[in-house]
């Protein structure tokens, strides 16, 4: 049996699937041929497995390294699920527990083993695997080092950590051993910073696309923002879901509307609160289902829920590989799953401040703000959300069906006439104004600023009255957007023209406007919210499925495990469409193992009987 083959064999019998995601068969080759392998996959494309199941099917120890106590906790507990040797060494277990996963490395009983990055850069670490790997008690040797969210090691990466950025010195006091890394984002920049900070030698890179198709993408600017929120949210009633907020308090805020406007169970989550209603929250999140999480972007990574059916920002988020990265947590198992992200120039001011005060180098704030640019013209895009977020990922692709420009459609309009006017007010009040102030000029309010500094006697007093106030901002967005203005922070968010803008006001160039027609209806939002469920399927299946979770979550209460380490929704889905009859049809189920088979298969056998499926 070839090396290829025997994973396949693996991932049905271990994991239950009948065959690899696209672009998993190639880096699975790749790291059983022992080559080093540099992957980036677009999340929920099945990057675990590319090291997990080779750790399966040879010998010696995998060490991987995640940032996260949560990741590591939950990947450890669908392995072992799985009936894999996995544990995880972190400081949230007691001493006992991590003295007793280190007797067991030394005895050759795990095949995988997560780390924190600060955890393997300790001297003692490293000195206790480096034993293991030259023999240890029992012929133990390590195998690989696998590396999650290898965005991380980069200065350029969204979310560096110092601590990720001493993997190599780790790896090289380890000897040559085999190593890979994984990341869901990591352009250019990032790449070449992970290939000279952490590999030995050249390895294979994968770069397997950033689409994904089974996420809605839709944007909105803020008008009344919390009955945008409740809106939304009230669509996927009964559904896991994400709200992502810029501030604790607001997280908390927003919690509680939605629990008193809609009564959903609504949770806040932030670094602020304390650690144990943290995890009671999280814990509730994972272990039941239509529980919605009110989030800071303290939540997220750590999450490995496969059936968040929308991800929601409530504030515009940081930059766009942050974006990226965020609305990536809904839709992991494949199936289609609503994101919609709010936005205003309040929010981008917001954003460009945090750049400007934070500690990071000049060079580093060029690119955040570069990164920043590319989120705004996104929101302001007068095309497929798709085709313009992949192109900051240098990919292209033809309008994708599947975005609020797509699916709603937008009007576009030649905006050069309005460009001009927005142009001219700025300067003729000396470019030292903001959004508010100049559209109080250009609609003809005479605000107390606007009589102070005279701006009631310029020609562009009042030149704007064609447009209402909210569409001023838009179109301000807009022009930001194309670069025909920038945001000026030291100024406290004032606007100056660029080159770009000088253009346009002297009419040597055109501007195409999109009109704000962004806000789709409640039943668009319906329909995207049931893609994905049993809600146009029949009454009986339907039924049968919302029984199966209610037996799933019953177990995983049981055994304090997280509700889709003991089946996830697709699984669900597909057992309550083929109804299985007895143990040789449950294993053809998909997402259905052999160990799962021998754990869970006769609960779920016997709800289906229960709910009218004829015994075998």
């Amino acid at each position: 049996m070839s090396s290829l083959t025997a994973a396949q064999h693996a991932l049905r019998t271990t994991f239950g699937f009948a065959a690899f995601r696209p672009g998993q068969a190639e880096i699975v080759a790749a790291v059983l041929a022992g080559r080093d392998v540099l992957a980036i996959m677009p999340t929920g494309s099945g990057k675990s497995l590319c090291y997990q199941l080779p750790a399966l099917l040879r010998d010696g120890l995998t060490i991987v390294v995640s940032p996260l106590i949560a990741l590591m906790r939950n990947q450890v507990a669908q392995l072992c699920g799985c009936g894999v040797a996995a544990a995880a060494l972190n400081s949230a277990n007691d001493p006992r527990d991590n003295r007793r996963i280190l007797d067991r490395i030394a005895r050759g009983e795990l095949r995988l083993v997560y780390v924190a990055p600060e955890r393997l850069a300790k001297a003692e670490t490293l000195e206790f695997l480096n034993g293991a790997k030259n023999g240890g008690k029992n012929g133990t040797k390590i195998a690989m080092l696998a590396v999650d969210e290898a965005h991380c090691i980069s200065q350029w990466g969204h979310d560096f950590r110092p601590e990720y950025a001493a993997l190599g010195k780790a790896r090289a006091a380890l000897g040559e051993i085999q190593t890979v890394a994984f990341t869901a984002t990591a352009d250019a920049a990032t790449r070449a910073d992970i290939l000279a900070k952490l590999f030995a030698r050249q390895p294979d890179v994968f770069v397997h696309g950033f689409d994904r198709p089974n996420l809605r993408l839709a944007m909105q600017a803020k008008v009344g923002s919390r009955s945008q929120i409740v809106d939304f949210v009230a669509a996927h009633r009964g559904q896991s879901g994400i709200v992502y907020c810029a501030s604790r308090r607001k997280t908390e805020a927003v919690a509680d509307y939605l629990c008193e406007e809609i009564g959903i169970k609504a949770l806040p989550y932030h670094a602020g609160m304390e650690p144990a209603a943290r995890s009671r929250h999280q814990d509730a999140f994972l272990q039941e289902d239509g529980i919605v999480v009110v989030a800071t972007v303290a939540f997220g990574m750590g999450i490995d829920k496969p059936d968040v059916r929308f991800v929601l920002h409530a504030d515009m988020p940081a930059n766009i590989e942050s974006y990226y990265q965020e609305i990536g947590r809904a839709g992991r198992d494949g199936l289609p799953a609503n994101t919609l992200t709010l936005y205003s120039m309040a929010d981008v001011r917001l954003r460009r401040l945090q750049i400007d005060e934070s500690d990071t180098s000049e060079e580093q704030k060029r690119v955040d703000r570069q990164r920043l640019n590319t989120l705004v013209s996104l929101c302001e895009s007068p095309r497929c959300r798709r085709q313009t977020l992949l192109a900051y990922f240098g990919e292209t692709a033809e309008p994708c069906g599947n975005c609020d420009f797509c699916c709603d459609g937008a009007q576009l309009i030649d905006g050069t006439i309005a460009a001009q006017k927005a142009l001219s007010a700025m300067v003729r009040t000396g470019e030292r104004f903001g959004t508010e102030h100049l559209t109080n000029v250009l609609l003809g309010e005479r605000s107390e600023a606007v009589e102070k500094f005279g701006h009631h006697r310029l020609p562009t007093f009042g030149v704007g009255q064609e447009y209402a106030r909210r569409e001023w901002r838009s179109i301000f967005r807009q022009l930001h957007g194309a670069g025909i203005i920038a945001l000026d922070i030291t100024g406290y968010g004032t606007w100056r023209m660029t080159d770009a803008g000088r253009r346009v006001l002297k009419g040597a160039d055109r501007f195409t406007l999109r009109k704000d027609v962004l806000k789709p209806g409640r039943k668009a939002a319906r329909a995207a919210a049931n893609a994905g469920t049993m809600a146009d399927a029949a009454p009986a299946a339907a039924e049968l499925f919302q029984a199966l979770r209610r037996r799933r979550l019953e177990l995983a209460k049981s055994l304090g495990v997280a509700a889709y380490v003991v089946f996830p929704d697709k699984t669900l889905l597909d057992m309550a469409r083929r109804k299985p009859r007895d143990l040789t049809e449950m294993a053809a189920v998909h997402g259905v193992g052999e160990t799962k088979l021998r754990q869970y298969g006769e609960d779920f056998l016997a709800v289906i009987r229960d709910h009218g499926a004829p015994p075998s």
